[in-house]
């Protein structure tokens, strides 16, 4: 397995479709901290985060020989973590008089539900990959979990310029997606 650590991401998939649960480990280990990061900023709660990163990597290695990303596999686990967010923070909401099965069912686990994830999950990298260079850049960065700091620096830009692509990234996909996640989460 050592050797593995060495592989790219495209590598370690093409490994893992395969049935080799060293590269599952690798990518595994590889974005752990990362993606657990993520779900506990999201949800304030380390255990439901580690659950929410659990449930990614198992379903991840049960879809392992049917699995099909085409586009980076960070922002893949990454809008996978925020999906699952999405679910958790919309069970939570019940206590403010949301019909939990209603919701559940909307974010369930279900054939449709995935494919529709998918659709989402594609044109986030569509629009991602259309957004001006320095923008798509920041937020990339900002999806691994990178502070402002610490993309500055990467980029050679400003704190104040990382707030702006940032700004203007997010702006372009809330429109861009906005009716479509509107419809899709009320």
């Amino acid at each position: 397995m050592g050797g593995l650590h060495t592989f790219d991401d495209l590598k370690l998939l093409s490994l893992l479709q395969n049935g080799n649960a060293s590269a599952f480990d690798v990518l595994y280990n590889r974005y752990w901290d990362r993606v657990l990061s993520l779900a506990y900023r999201k949800t304030g709660d380390l255990m439901e985060a580690e659950n929410i990163v659990q449930d990614v990597f198992v379903s991840l290695w049960k879809r392992r020989e049917s699995l099909k990303i085409n586009g980076d596999f960070a922002n893949y686990l990454f809008i996978s973590i925020k999906y699952r967010v999405l679910k958790v923070l919309a069970k939570r909401a019940s206590s403010r008089s949301v019909d939990l099965e209603q919701v559940s069912g909307l974010l369930g686990d279900s054939p449709q539900e995935y494919l529709e994830f998918e659709e989402i999950r594609e044109r986030l990298e569509m629009i991602v990959s259309k957004l001006p260079e320095k923008s798509r850049l920041v937020y990339q960065l900002k999806n691994e979990d990178k502070s402002y700091k610490e993309i500055a620096a990467a980029l050679n830009l400003s704190e104040k310029a990382v707030d702006a692509h940032l700004l203007r990234a997010r702006r372009k996909l809330r429109i861009e997606l906005g009716s479509f996640l509107g419809g899709f989460l009320l």
